[in-house]
């Protein structure tokens, strides 16, 4: 794992977590402690994913990076490039697609762009290109109602990559699909983020996928949820079949599973 680490650490910082707390006010007035201080640095073009417990703040981390939640402690900074503007180029995979049922798939994927004023034939012409790269090309007229689930979480996937941002965050996304589309979407997945280099920030409840597809992974302790333990995936990419028979995935998995328990 030293070697992993290395390439990791020589890497520019792309998001920085620094102390970072969120409280929220309960139903009866109390304080609900989500998130408890939580440090993290997130290397440039690393995909790093997160696993724990239902409710230990997860998906409230993602809400933060993203901007959509202010944090009640601790502060979250972007690489110095990104400062003025990421936050409005973060993209955002949601756990539902969240697809406008009456545009097609190509104008739901174009739909960041047409709202940002982008020339048409400019939205048209990207909006393709991630048709293409999601493995939809045959679809662009189809409405959601008409795609499986797979495939509208594809769109998802095209849609929030169509603004071309320097992160991309996931939360669940593929949660909810049956077995084999899931193991399906992770070999996708991971020939984009190959492609793309993004710098990817995963939630799951899936072992196996976080040990697939990272190349670290954190794990959450129950609410208020800190960080548990850090672990590096060193194993080699492209990842595929081989990598799920190799005895360091299925000990990643167990170390995993113990750091949950």
């Amino acid at each position: 794992m030293a070697a992993m680490e290395t390439q990791l650490a020589a890497r520019a910082p792309m998001i920085s977590i620094d102390q970072v707390a969120k409280r929220f006010a309960g139903p009866s007035g109390e304080t609900i402690d989500a998130l408890a201080p939580v440090s993290l640095t997130v290397a440039r073009g690393e995909f790093l994913s997160i696993v724990g417990p239902s409710g230990c703040g997860k998906s409230t981390l993602l809400r933060l990076i993203a901007g959509l939640d202010a944090p009640s402690s601790g502060r979250i900074a972007l690489a110095e490039e990104f400062r003025e503007s990421a936050r409005r180029r973060i993209g955002f995979v949601f756990q539902d697609p969240v697809l406008l049922p009456w545009l097609s798939t190509l104008a739901n994927i174009r739909f960041p762009l047409d709202t940002a004023g982008t020339d048409r034939a400019e939205a048209d012409a990207r909006a393709h290109h991630l048709l293409d790269l999601v493995g939809l090309a045959g679809f662009a007229d189809a409405l959601p109602h008409q795609l499986s689930g797979g495939m509208r979480q594809r769109a998802s996937i095209a849609r929030a990559l169509s603004y071309d941002p320097p992160i991309l965050l996931m939360d669940e996304p593929f949660g909810a699909l049956d077995l084999l589309t899931r193991d399906r979407l992770n070999d996708e997945l991971l020939r984009i983020w190959e492609e793309t280099r993004k710098t990817v920030v995963f939630v799951t409840h899936s072992v196996e996928e976080a040990a697939y597809l990272s190349d670290r992974v954190a794990v959450m302790s129950p609410r208020p949820g800190i960080v548990k333990a850090i672990h590096t995936v060193d194993l080699a990419r492209p990842r595929g079949e081989a990598t799920k028979l190799d005895p360091r995935f299925h000990a990643l998995m167990a170390q995993f599973r113990k750091d949950l328990r």
